[in-house]
């Protein structure tokens, strides 16, 4: 294929990435970094490199490519700043339905804001697979693809978050 061919194939390829996933892929890494202006710089650098890759290569996988490209990069920082740092509500992008009662909008935050709490209790690995499945709208197997476990270990660590979680809420309603 010709080098001007490539090249239209890839912007094609980034456009559809940055419709599909940039909000998403934001609102992970800000829930790992606890930084929006971070987030950002973390996406584009995702997306810059996914503009440097084979079409071919990355297409099939791409939500898989995008968000392991992403959380690679927010742990390098990390790991560069030597501290990893817990989510907080008021850093993760919240996409609302902008025909939403206000009423709704707020409980659903009050909601939300329940639900972080109960996140920032779990042990490391089960909150990254929650992240990955609710936030980034991932499948086990993309999941295990992104943090390189097993699909079954990605299901137990999702049941076992979950469970968690609903013993927390039932504790605090009892």
């Amino acid at each position: 294929m010709s080098e001007n061919g490539n090249t239209e194939q890839r912007e094609i390829l980034v456009r559809r990435a940055l419709e599909e996933f940039e909000a998403r892929l934001i609102g992970y890494a800000a829930s790992i970094l606890r930084d929006q202006d971070r987030a950002r710089d973390v996406t584009q650098d995702t997306f810059i490199k996914l503009y440097s890759q084979d079409p071919d290569k990355v297409s099939e996988a791409l939500k898989a490519w995008l968000f392991t490209v992403c959380r690679n990069r927010c742990l390098d920082i990390l790991r560069k700043e030597k501290r990893m740092e817990t989510i907080e509500q008021e850093q993760v992008v919240q996409i609302h339905d902008k025909t939403e009662d206000p009423s709704r909008q707020a409980e659903r935050s009050d909601e939300q804001s329940e639900v972080m709490r109960f996140l920032e209790r779990l042990p490391e690995n089960q909150k990254e697979v929650l992240r990955l499945k609710f936030q980034g709208d991932m499948s086990y197997k993309e999941i295990s693809e992104v943090t390189s476990l097993s699909v079954s270990n990605v299901g137990f660590l999702i049941h076992a978050g979950l469970k968690r979680m609903r013993g927390m809420l039932s504790h605090q309603t009892a």
